[in-house]
């Protein structure tokens, strides 16, 4: 296969999927991950797509416009997810008072949590089961339970959030771009994703490198509000509207 045809094939991968791994681009075409990686290289210095740790993106106009199950998120960027989460987690203090957004990227940072000397809210049913296992005072926001994310949403969750002021607060997201800034699929998450921004002192993001360039139907805050962790981004162009963190994933 000549490299204009592989280019060209790795191209419509990238359109047709918006993500594609490494992994799956050398089986679908039977080429080495080495040269994949090396055209990876190649289409992202012509900005005909983006390259990220362990594969591609789609640029410009990409749209998230669903939530998926958490089985299925749980199972996207692993490794990203859980050096993202490790990270995350060494950043709370004894005293904190803490604000865990519901996520599979948030519940990975909970599995790395062992402060147990500060105080966790959050509107995840699953990540208040976790940090009331490992002997952390919890509190859970109440309201409607979205089935498809395991959130608390609505508006007693938005009640509820009304009397908190947080130290630290700890985000997902669907997307993330300059202009429209954090976004998700869902209004009614995207509420209390934006209440329980609000209330925090220092709020960081959560995501790893896919979900840069990316909108979602709902925004929730805006880039500068929040502080970024996410792995090895290869660009510098958000670091110009609020702090990045990228953390090594092994």
């Amino acid at each position: 296969m000549i490299i204009e045809e592989r280019l060209a094939k790795i191209l419509q991968m990238v359109d047709e999927k918006r993500v594609v791994t490494v992994l799956e681009l050398s089986e679908a075409l039977k080429i080495s991950e080495s040269t994949i990686r090396r055209d990876l290289t190649t289409l992202d210095n012509n900005r005909k797509l983006r390259k990220v740790h362990g594969g591609a993106t789609a640029i410009n106009g990409s749209f998230a416009a669903a939530d998926h199950d958490v089985q299925l998120r749980e199972d996207h960027h692993r490794n990203e997810k859980q050096a993202i989460g490790k990270y995350s987690a060494g950043l709370i203090e004894k005293h904190d008072f803490v604000y865990i957004d519901a996520g599979t990227t948030t519940e990975a940072m909970v599995d790395f949590i062992t402060e147990t000397g500060a105080v966790y809210v959050t509107n995840g049913m699953v990540i208040a089961t976790k940090l009331v296992k490992k002997g952390c005072r919890t509190i859970i926001v109440g309201g409607e339970i979205k089935p498809i994310t395991d959130a608390v949403v609505g508006s007693e969750a938005l009640n509820s959030l009304s009397k908190y002021n947080f130290s630290k607060g700890f985000f997902g997201t669907n997307g993330i771009e300059v202009k429209v800034g954090y976004s998700t699929p869902d209004p009614t998450e995207a509420q209390v994703k934006r209440a329980a921004f609000d209330r925090c002192k220092v709020a960081y993001v959560l995501a790893d490198p896919t979900k840069f360039n990316l909108t979602a139907p709902v925004s929730f805050g805006n880039l500068e509000q929040a502080e970024i962790i996410t792995t090895r981004l290869g660009s510098e162009s958000y670091k110009k509207y609020t702090k990045v963190w990228e953390v090594d994933c092994t």
